[in-house]
């Protein structure tokens, strides 16, 4: 039997993976000092590719074979539906934040929502779910690190505790698990590409936590 999937993606990745986890806006919140602005921003960002995540969970859904796996799939679509974008909303009320298109339309935004959607729209089940892995392990990963640190701001600390939180981590997990046991059917150049695909996905949220920053506070960092 191959080694889990899983195991080598990490492997493979880890400094790609290690550059996100110990980023910019990763580092800001775990030493309290995320700027006020560039939570809003990301809040904008965020708050609109959940909404792109339910529709990638829906071509998972569509996509998958086993009943199993679509019963999964629907209680991540609920919980994205019904407890994130609530979130949001929330947040978008008490900071009073409005719809951004132009930040929407910030060529690191858009590579990543359009990057994220096409994966879902042009591959199979198998690269969605590495795909989600990507995205999903990466946060539990940073926000289980910092759930620990102090936050001023509440709304940092609520979305900190979201991503660390026992149904997050079983999400994490099984998105994992799912990985592993789809490998071990995979082609050897299957196995390649979902190498790929984590690696894709990983440097996309990079850049897209770095749309958070505005031009000339990068600049002067």
């Amino acid at each position: 039997m191959p080694e889990p999937l899983s195991n080598r993606i990490l492997a493979e990745n880890a400094q790609v993976f290690e550059a996100m986890v110990s980023h910019r806006f990763v580092c800001d919140i775990a030493a309290d000092r995320l700027p006020p602005e560039v939570f809003d921003r990301y809040l904008l960002i965020e708050g609109a590719f959940v909404e792109t995540a339910i529709a990638i969970f829906g071509y998972a859904v569509a996509k998958s074979s086993e009943l199993e796996d679509r019963r999964k799939l629907i209680a991540s679509l609920d919980a994205l539906a019904n407890e994130q974008m609530p979130y949001f909303e929330r947040a978008f009320a008490r900071r009073g934040l409005g719809a951004d298109p132009a930040l929407q339309a910030e060529p690191r935004v858009a590579a990543f929502r359009d990057g994220m959607l096409e994966i879902a729209r042009e591959g199979d089940f198998p690269a969605i779910v590495t795909a989600m892995f990507a995205a999903e392990w990466m946060y539990w990963t940073w926000c289980r690190a910092v759930s620990e640190a102090p936050m001023r701001d509440p709304m940092v600390r609520d979305w900190v505790e979201m991503h660390a939180a026992p149904g997050f981590a079983a999400q994490a997990r099984w998105l994992r698990d799912r990985l592993d046991a789809l490998g071990d059917d995979m082609t050897p150049a299957q196995r390649d590409k979902a190498v790929r695909i984590f690696g894709h996905v990983q440097q996309l949220e990079i850049d897209f936590h770095a749309a958070a920053y505005p031009a000339e506070a990068i600049s002067a960092a």
